[in-house]
């Protein structure tokens, strides 16, 4: 069974910013929308890209590639190239820790 992984502080993610980490070999991207955070893959499932490296907008953040838009609280594709989603990933805040299961 996997455990939470304390992956920053919530002092590190202020509201409408991400940053992308990486636990057990996969890149995750964390958003803070509106105090909730979310956890995404980091790599756009178009060619590979670091979303974190992007634009973060709304619920959705642009991959700096080629421009698709994916939901950081769904992983759905909202804007093509890409088709495939990205994989989610439970996040819990402890204290002022960000914890997330990776899975």
């Amino acid at each position: 069974m996997t455990e939470f992984v304390r992956i920053a502080s919530v002092r590190d993610l202020s509201e409408g910013t991400m940053i992308g980490v990486k636990v057990d070999k996969k890149d995750i991207l964390i958003a803070n929308l509106g105090g909730k955070f979310f956890a995404i893959g980091n790599r756009c499932t178009h060619q590979g890209c670091l979303l974190s490296k992007g634009n973060l907008e709304e619920d959705g953040v642009t991959c700096p590639c080629h421009f698709s838009v994916f939901n950081v609280k769904t992983g759905k594709v909202i804007r093509s190239p890409a088709l495939k989603p990205e994989p989610t990933y439970e996040v819990k805040i402890q204290g002022f820790d960000v914890l997330i299961k990776p899975g």
